[in-house]
């Protein structure tokens, strides 16, 4: 069974940094796809990042482009997603994604 968790997310100050990790397990990691989706108060949920199996594609929505990396250590079976320069607008629910499976979520709260 496909499971992921997720952990990292906290209060930060814009500008601030955080890094979030997703730990999945039950299935053959490296030859997923990962993606971070976020949902806001309000909101939809939203499309992040995603990264191919090997690691060799990335793509970032454009509300987080240059200042988000997604990133893997498939010996780890875990993702990450780094987060640099942060808004008060990406105040959401951090969820990760493989397929149909998905983590519970990390909430990640920029303010000051």
């Amino acid at each position: 069974q496909l499971q992921l968790v997720e952990s990292g997310g906290g209060l930060v100050q814009p500008g601030g940094s955080l890094r979030l990790s997703c730990a999945a397990s039950g299935f053959t990691f490296s030859t997923y796809g990962m993606r971070w989706y976020r949902q806001a108060p309000g909101k939809e949920r939203e499309w992040v990042a995603e990264m191919t199996t090997a690691g060799g594609s990335t793509n970032y929505a454009d509300s987080v482009k240059g200042r988000f990396t997604i990133s893997r250590d498939n010996a780890k079976n875990t993702v990450y997603l780094q987060m640099n320069s942060l808004k008060p607008e990406d105040t959401a629910v951090y969820y990760c994604n493989s397929r149909t499976s998905w983590g519970q979520g990390t909430q990640v709260t920029v303010s000051s």
